[in-house]
């Protein structure tokens, strides 16, 4: 990828005006084309600008000849929060257009995203009837948040996620982000899962078998290792190092939506088999 922010920005446009579905406008169009948002959104992400008013001011300052309106941060923020779908559709139609996307094996793990620790903070917070207290092993502590449980290729391109409670159970989390989108593992034939332990499960098993998926996890101490086992370890390595950018970078986002509108459209839903 180049690194020259005009030609950057060009290449994006073409791409996602090719592939954009815009809504008929009523009235007078605006300003800023849904296209042109669009660009400014990703190009926000892949130049690594986390604070939204800092990328508008960059924005404003080396990029007006690029675009010929730049909204203030209101009507950014604003624009953007509604055509999130929008977001969304080109950000997997950037994924699916690299050669890692049609990769046949899939990581799969969750992580705990931490929402608040102080009990003044949880009282205060928006996201009360979203999230709730569970337990991180990993760091042996209680926490108040939500689970990411995230699906990427061994090369740490993300194929799907879902935010969940951290009480809910991971294999019917698997199960209903494999459900709600059949299309993905249908266009990977012979389609390969790596998970932990904490997918161990028969109906699990069954339910992707019948969809032509085989998962793979380590076996427990009293069974004998299944081929392919030793390499779990190394995986796991690479979807940890994959959670900790994602969250690293939503904790420094200051244009982070709450869940029930920036994740409501793909939390699972579907039941467990």
């Amino acid at each position: 990828m180049t690194t020259e922010p005009d030609t950057l920005l060009t290449a994006l446009y073409v791409h996602i005006d090719d592939h954009l579905k815009r809504p008929r406008w009523r009235g007078r169009p605006p300003r800023l084309t849904d296209a042109e948002l669009v660009t400014l959104a990703v190009a926000q992400a892949v130049l690594g600008f986390h604070c939204e008013a800092r990328w508008l001011r960059f924005a404003h300052a080396h990029l007006h000849h690029l675009f010929p309106y730049l909204p203030q941060r209101p009507a950014y923020n604003k624009r953007l929060r509604v055509a999130l779908g929008l977001v969304k559709r080109a950000i997997r139609s950037l994924a699916a257009d690299t050669d890692l996307w049609q990769d046949p094996v899939w990581i799969v793990d969750p992580t705990p995203v931490e929402c608040a620790r102080s009990r003044q903070t949880v009282k205060r917070s928006d996201l009360v009837g979203w999230v709730n207290y569970g337990y991180c092993h990993a760091h042996s502590r209680f926490y108040w948040g939500l689970k990411l449980h995230l699906v990427c290729t061994p090369a740490g391109l993300p194929v799907t996620w879902a935010l969940a409670g951290p009480k809910t159970d991971e294999r019917q989390v698997l199960a209903a982000l494999v459900e709600t989108e059949p299309e993905l593992a249908a266009a990977r034939p012979g389609l390969l899962i790596r998970a932990d332990k904490g997918y161990v499960s028969h109906e699990l098993d069954r339910f992707l078998e019948a969809r032509g998926i085989r998962l793979l996890r380590p076996s427990y101490r009293n069974r004998v290792p299944r081929p392919g086992e030793s390499l779990l370890k190394t995986v796991r390595q690479l979807i940890e190092s994959v959670n900790d950018t994602l969250k690293a970078s939503s904790t420094s986002n200051s244009t982070a939506a709450a869940p029930s509108k920036a994740s409501a459209s793909v939390w699972p839903s579907a039941s467990w088999p």
